[in-house]
């Protein structure tokens, strides 16, 4: 699969922070010592809890180079390493205070696996806070369902992992199994968008980006001029020529 963009994640960077913003607001913890941000990115959810705990050890840990270098380079005072969290998250240690990820266990299986295995790096008393996106059903997303599916684009036999989220009860019962004291909610936010391109520019920095680094430079223009004229026809214009892009997000805290 080809590595993350940050430029392109970045182009939407206040609409994609804003959720760590939110789950970091429910820790329930005066004064952490030490967090770990997994799937941190860019750097922009490692520095908002550096922000929030200014006297915490932050440690953001990412799969991608193309990533850990934007966020270095953002924030050369913060602690960044390469950690692959499907294989990799015994190497971080343990201990931790808070672990935190914001939209990225959609993109690794298990989570039955994965949740334990983030759980048990917390210390004692520790606070396991998680966010991801749960919007398939939404207009944009199931567009991009049926293009990728259509033939003629030749996707349908290559193995392209894409978003995997369980349902809210199934992450109820995973929770219930580790800690006593867990919390779980949803949040729907309605971001404004400039254009309909704008619709597509967000998901080729997520959802898109392993079709589109799949089809050939002439491919890859015609899937978006197709995506770009089903989005149109499914998300109108508002009065004032804004697009009303609803995401849904879910999050869970739990404590050890």
């Amino acid at each position: 699969m080809a590595d993350w963009n940050s430029a392109q994640y970045l182009k939407f960077e206040r609409q994609r922070t804003q959720p760590s913003a939110d789950l970091a607001r429910r820790i329930s913890l005066a004064a952490p010592k030490r967090i770990l941000d997994i799937g941190c990115g860019p750097g922009n959810s490692t520095a908002l809890l550096k922000e929030f705990f200014p006297d915490a050890e932050v440690i953001g840990a990412d799969n991608s180079e193309n990533m850990l270098e934007k966020a270095r380079a953002s924030y050369p005072g913060l602690s960044f390493v390469r950690c692959d969290a499907e294989t990799e998250l015994g190497s971080l240690g343990g201990g931790y205070d808070v672990v935190f990820s914001n939209a990225c266990i959609q993109w690794i299986p298990n989570h039955r696996k994965l949740i334990g295995e983030m759980f048990s790096l917390l210390g004692s008393g520790g606070v396991l806070a998680v966010q991801l996106p749960m919007s398939d059903e939404e207009p944009l997303f199931r567009i991009i369902r049926e293009v990728t599916a259509e033939p003629r684009w030749g996707l349908g036999p290559m193995e392209i992992r894409t978003v995997s989220a369980l349902s809210p009860a199934e992450y109820f019962n995973i929770l219930s199994e580790l800690a006593e004291e867990f919390d779980l909610w949803e949040t729907a936010y309605y971001h404004r968008m400039p254009s309909h391109q704008a619709l597509i520019e967000w998901a080729k920095g997520t959802r898109l980006r392993p079709y589109l680094s799949a089809l050939p430079p002439a491919d890859a223009a015609e899937f978006e001029e197709e995506l770009l004229r089903r989005a149109s026809d499914a998300y109108p214009a508002q009065p004032n020529g804004e697009i009303m892009f609803r995401f849904n997000r879910f999050f869970f805290t739990a404590v050890k």
